[in-house]
């Protein structure tokens, strides 16, 4: 075996191979090849893509179905939104938002004011969903809530959310908050900034796969495993099984929260829809389809199904939403590794191994024959004589 192909066996060196691929196709091949609205719509999805390495950790080596990851999402897009329509109130030189200038409100509510802070905005981005997902995996893991009941429960935890932000007009209300003009000082109607998110996204995709990659090839990772397989056992040797999940929960709200904040200034709207039950359930029907139990599934599988979706349902717009719960049906029923297996599936069915001949069987070992001296024939068996010539030689 030679260098090359020593280094190539090598897993973190195919990871470093993967990456590079990755970063050429992300920050070369998509700004070249891809107009400034799809390039858009690509950073949307990436976003998308980001929300499922979190589901892929957590539900797919996990176990957890999180139902509810648009909580965390929608906490991190809101954050973002208030600092930014707080900037472009203050460059306007206005108390409060237009919006809210509209709807009659007066005064900045107290809850607004801290998000004002750029640092304290990204600080709230990055630790406020952690904590919530930190408080809310301690009460339902350590009173040992799983399966289908921990799902139900996440998922009423969105439906909360959406509801309660419906009703806040001092936050948007059913339309949610849009029309941004700025992020971080920069114009959103350049362009060239529009390009910038595109690769804010990208990157922020490639740093949470590469973080989730470690987590899964730790030792925590290997517990996580257990975890989701055996719980009891893994109580039985010391772990709390709890701790193990809340950490994975954690990551992935974490995960979410990035992707929300992203999302805001990238779409330019955020509502109680994007953020409900239906948008949680899409997140975990892409973490499906595309493979869970894998790293790069959760992200070909989130992008893969929003690009169909927006493909498909321009030319199919009554139809998509069947097509996407066959394709949810199909992949669950029959391909439950996902798109991700569909590699190894093909490996086996092209490279079937030959069948080996049956051992040939032995050939019967040949008779012994008895020596004879040299020049002598062997003496040839006689017959017993009869009576009769045995009474014919005693006379004679």
């Amino acid at each position: 075996m030679t260098v090359i192909q020593r280094l190539g066996a090598h897993s973190s060196v195919k990871a470093l191979g993967g990456f590079v691929i990755a970063a050429i196709v992300l920050f070369g091949v998509a700004p070249a090849v891809l107009t400034d609205f799809r390039l858009s719509l690509l950073a949307k999805f990436l976003c998308f893509a980001i929300v499922a390495v979190g589901i892929g950790l957590a539900w797919g080596r996990g176990g957890m179905l999180t139902l509810g990851q648009g909580v965390f999402f929608g906490i991190g897009a809101y954050i973002m939104a208030m600092h930014m329509q707080m900037a472009d109130a203050a460059k306007a030189h206005e108390d409060v938002p237009e919006f809210m200038t509209i709807a009659g409100v007066p005064e900045l509510p107290s809850y607004w004011r801290p998000f004002e802070s750029a640092p304290v905005a990204v600080l709230a981005i990055a630790m406020l969903p952690a904590t919530i997902a930190a408080v809310l995996g301690f009460g339902v893991f350590k009173r040992r809530v799983k399966g289908a009941y921990f799902a139900i429960l996440s998922q009423a935890l969105a439906a909360a959310l959406a509801i309660l932000l419906t009703g806040q007009q001092t936050i948007g209300g059913f339309t949610g908050l849009s029309d941004f003009r700025s992020f971080f000082g920069f114009r959103l109607d350049d362009p060239v900034n529009r390009r910038m998110l595109f690769f804010i996204a990208a990157g922020a995709l490639l740093a949470v796969v590469a973080v989730a990659r470690q987590l899964m090839r730790s030792r925590y990772g290997e517990l996580l495993v257990a975890v989701r397989d055996q719980e009891e056992r893994v109580r039985f040797l010391g772990y709390d099984p709890a701790n193990i999940k809340i950490v994975a929960y954690v990551v992935a709200a974490f995960f979410a929260g990035i992707a929300g904040a992203l999302f805001t200034p990238i779409v330019g709207i955020i509502s109680p829809a994007d953020i409900g039950v239906v948008p949680s359930i899409a997140f975990l029907i892409g973490v499906a389809i595309g493979g869970r139990t894998t790293l790069l599934g959760p992200v070909l599988g989130a992008v893969g199904v929003a690009w169909a979706q927006t493909t498909f349902s321009e030319h199919f717009p009554s139809a998509w939403t069947y097509f996407q719960g066959a394709l949810f049906i199909v992949v669950v029923g029959f391909i439950p590794a996902g798109l991700a297996g569909f590699g190894p599936m093909a490996k086996r069915l092209l490279v079937r191994p030959r069948p080996t001949p049956a051992p040939a069987a032995p050939e019967p070992a040949a008779e012994p024959e008895t020596e004879t001296a040299a020049g002598t024939e062997p003496e040839s068996e006689t017959e017993p004589e009869s009576g009769a010539a045995a009474e014919q030689k005693v006379e004679a």
